[in-house]
């Protein structure tokens, strides 16, 4: 069996199973995009609208069947679906173009798998195969996935605004190295109990810098209720450091956040 990796949509809407040698990248608004950067099979497309019936996915189906005289109604997995195949031609090459329209409880997917034509779907099949909904009234335990491209902004956010507000009040090239963590103090002693978003910015830098520092570190995407953030996990151990951990909750609790210290107490 072929190797996968677990997606959580952003707002938990659902979950999806896509092969391991797949990456997400940044796609069209409201899409997101993934294939595989090593040997191209094909860029994988999916959105998601939510209706406001329950049988809205199925009825959203339907409509394409009925208006679309070419589509083929498919089973995949437990997935009803439409089926449209289309061959293109763009700058001299040919592609096939496979989409689909599914359908699960009040939610509706437009999936699209772009190839070449002497590949099949396969694969693009068994990601919708293993499309799942996730009720908004169940609770689900936390789980940690692939880094996704919602995080990664975060994460360049976060170091883009320390990188220029260093630079603006001190003067100073921040480089993401050990040696920065005193110009991040710096920025910290300015901030006040209240600026949540500000110190949670502080300690995804604390862990850039510990990432760059180490060879073991990689980012992952935390799925716990409501919360969706980015987190550094030890690939080796399994371990992870939390950011937001390191610096708001501290400050949540009434303490002080002495970066140093705490850089000195997750590199162990």
């Amino acid at each position: 069996m072929k190797a996968t990796k677990k997606f959580i949509s952003p707002g938990a809407w659902f979950s999806m199973q896509y092969p391991a040698d797949w990456n997400e990248f940044e796609g069209e608004q409201d899409a997101f995009l993934f294939y595989n950067p090593e040997e191209w099979t094909g860029n994988f497309r999916i959105s998601a609208y939510r209706g406001n019936t329950t049988n809205y996915g199925m009825q959203a189906v339907r409509q394409e069947l009925n208006e679309h005289p070419e589509a083929q109604a498919v089973t995949i997995g437990h997935h009803p679906c439409s089926y449209l195949h289309e061959d293109i031609t763009e700058q001299g090459e040919s592609y096939a173009n496979h989409f689909w329209t599914v359908g699960v409880n009040d939610i509706v997917f437009e999936c699209s798998f772009t190839t070449r034509p002497d590949l099949s779907a396969t694969e693009a099949e068994s990601v919708i195969a293993s499309l799942e909904v996730r009720r908004p009234d169940a609770k689900y335990p936390a789980e940690i996935i692939p880094i996704r491209i919602s995080e990664i902004y975060q994460i360049d956010e976060a170091y883009n605004w320390v990188e220029t507000t260093a630079k603006e009040l001190y003067k100073t090239d921040f480089q993401g190295s050990e040696e920065d963590i005193a110009s991040l103090q710096k920025l910290a002693d300015t901030l006040t109990p209240k600026k949540r978003d500000a110190w949670i910015a502080i300690g995804i830098v604390l862990c850039v810098i510990y990432e760059n520092e180490t060879n073991s570190m990689e980012w992952r995407t935390l799925i716990d209720g409501n919360r969706e953030a980015p987190v550094l996990i030890n690939i080796e151990t399994g371990q992870y450091i939390d950011p937001m951990k390191l610096t708001w909750s501290r400050i949540k609790a009434g303490k002080t956040c002495q970066l140093a210290d705490i850089y000195n107490e997750i590199n162990v």
